[in-house]
């Protein structure tokens, strides 16, 4: 008799394992199968998208696409490498407009320097009024695009702001992460900078690419040409498309990165000011600028990108944010992945529930990260030092 039940038990274990068996099997197929379907609907959306009639959507595709390390090979699955390549082309095409300095705010001095005096005699009651509510001597505060969402930190006093740097760049460590940096360097803020080799996005950020300046010392240098974006030791930003280290010295450069080319955003030359948009470039992506207004404002700017609320910002879309914030000078900085602003215990300062912040957004990030991997290890950022 217990033999028999024993035989029975044993029986009906075996028909339970292998029921469960059979049903963990299906539910893997269903899954597996849902995967499948939803990669090909993907894949199916973008041929459409792509190769559909409208030129407008393929181009604002492929460029948003080029914008980041990891999907740079997307459009290569549906067009040929020429008509990529002219799409590209297309996109670097510059289209300047020229406004009167007098237009924005404050004032430049004789010398290059900038003249807080003269920019505050000029609308002095309406400088009080925006420096009422500053925190830390600096102003936070958020825009809301079609495309988009900006987080934008103006800092007053343009001393304060320097190139923070990840290693000697002679060691081989990887870069810092935003956090850790923030940290080392006691900074109050800071946001990423300029250009590290990133293919397919795997890059650690050991070392920049271009020239680079950090607290008044040239600390890389690898004769690439990119975009030069920094301040002087008189404080004042200047971009330009390419800077020789002769030439960064005779300017006396301080702190500055580079940034591919193509990336000169404003210009002025004290009297009129020069925006560079560049019309055919469409792509939406997550973004980092930084600017200067005339009275020596020094403007942050990061946005968010690849949600459904937030595709992400154009060129053209930072051009005229940072115009509306009253820039004279300007370039981008580092995007897609790489976009972050730090600003220590924003959210007690500025009165925002927590409960609605991410892990990364309660460590200091202001704008949502949005990547497969951890916030990324960089070898630069433009960092505030805290107020005197």
């Amino acid at each position: 008799m217990r033999n028999n039940l024993s035989e029975r038990s044993e029986g009906s274990g075996k028909g339970r394992g292998k029921r469960l068996a059979g049903l963990a099997g299906k539910v893997l197929l269903v899954f597996f199968t849902v995967i499948v379907l939803f990669v090909f609907a993907v894949v199916a959306l973008c041929h459409t998208l792509l190769t559909g009639p409208s030129p407008t959507v393929r181009d604002q595709i492929v460029l948003s696409a080029m914008q980041a390390s990891a999907t740079k090979w997307l459009p290569g699955l549906f067009l040929d490498d020429a008509l990529v390549e002219e799409i590209c082309a297309r996109s670097a095409d510059v289209q300047q407009e020229v406004i009167p300095m007098g237009t924005l705010t404050g004032g430049q001095g004789e010398n290059g320097s900038f003249n807080g005096a003269q920019a505050a005699a000029e609308d002095e009651e309406t400088a009080e009024d925006e420096w009422a509510d500053a925190i830390d001597g600096m102003l936070y505060k958020t825009y809301s695009g079609s495309s988009y969402k900006a987080y934008i930190l103006l800092v007053k006093d343009p001393s304060r702001v320097y190139v923070g740097t990840s290693s000697d760049y002679k060691s081989g460590k990887i870069g810092a992460r935003i956090f850790d940096i923030a940290e080392r360097e006691g900074a109050v803020a800071g946001i990423n900078a300029g250009e590290f080799s990133d293919i397919g996005g795997q890059g650690t950020g050991d070392t920049p690419i271009g020239l680079t300046y950090s607290k008044g010392s040239c600390v890389w240098n690898d004769g690439m040409k990119r975009t030069f974006i920094g301040f002087d030791r008189n404080n004042v930003l200047h971009a330009f498309d390419s800077m020789t280290q002769a030439e960064a010295e005779e300017l006396g450069i301080r702190d500055a990165v580079s940034f591919q080319t193509g990336n000169v955003l404003i210009t002025n030359d004290g009297q009129d000011v020069t925006l560079y948009y560049a019309e055919g470039n469409t792509g939406m992506a997550q973004r980092t600028a930084i600017a200067q207004r005339a009275d020596g404002t020094v403007i942050l700017v990061v946005t968010d990108g690849r949600t459904a609320s937030s595709f992400g910002a154009t060129r053209n879309d930072i051009i005229d944010l940072l115009v509306s914030e009253g820039a004279v000078t300007a370039g981008m900085l580092d995007g897609g992945s790489s976009a972050m602003m730090y600003y220590k215990d924003y959210y007690i300062k500025y009165d925002i529930d927590i409960d609605g912040l991410d892990e990364y957004q309660r460590q200091g990030l202001t704008n949502r990260y949005k990547a497969f991997t951890k916030p990324r290890h960089m070898p630069t950022f433009f960092l505030v030092a805290p107020e005197d």
